[in-house]
């Protein structure tokens, strides 16, 4: 720790550990959001075998385990869900954003918190990134710019 710095970067005494990555996509915030909130969307950033779940409190679990419940969904704008992958003794927030970027661009953002530890936070930074890129690759596949 730095001199004057009360905790470690990404712990907060509000919700434990967290991750926040995020990518500009050429791509327009409404084509962005159509992809993330698709069944092929979906399966890239949650997991196979799930759909959209706009209503608070409403359960999820995908083939491989993961877990949760939708908290709150803004059309064009984000979705929170409670994330809890097979094995994972705690359950995590999780929030995808979308945000205008300028004309034709928008900005994918992914917050994880309540994450247990540092060492889960790097690891989340780890998937989440990758994940974001595995979006705008499929994204660019789907509507090339």
């Amino acid at each position: 720790m730095t001199a004057g710095r009360r905790s470690p970067v990404g712990l907060t005494r509000d919700v434990g550990w967290q991750i926040g990555v995020s990518k500009t996509i050429d791509h327009p915030v409404e084509d962005v959001w159509g992809f993330i909130t698709s069944p092929e969307g979906i399966a890239i950033w949650l997991g196979e075998g799930v759909s959209v779940l706009p209503e608070p409190g409403e359960g999820y679990e995908t083939v491989d385990g993961v877990r949760g419940e939708t908290r709150s969904f803004r059309e064009l704008d984000r979705l929170r869900l409670t994330w809890q992958p097979a094995g994972w003794r705690h359950e995590t927030t999780l929030q995808l954003t979308v945000t205008s970027a300028g004309a034709g661009r928008a900005r994918l953002g992914v917050h994880q918190e309540r994450l247990a530890d540092a060492e889960e936070r790097e690891q989340q930074r780890t998937h989440w990134r990758g994940v974001i890129n595995a979006l705008a690759a499929a994204l660019n596949d789907q509507h090339p710019t």
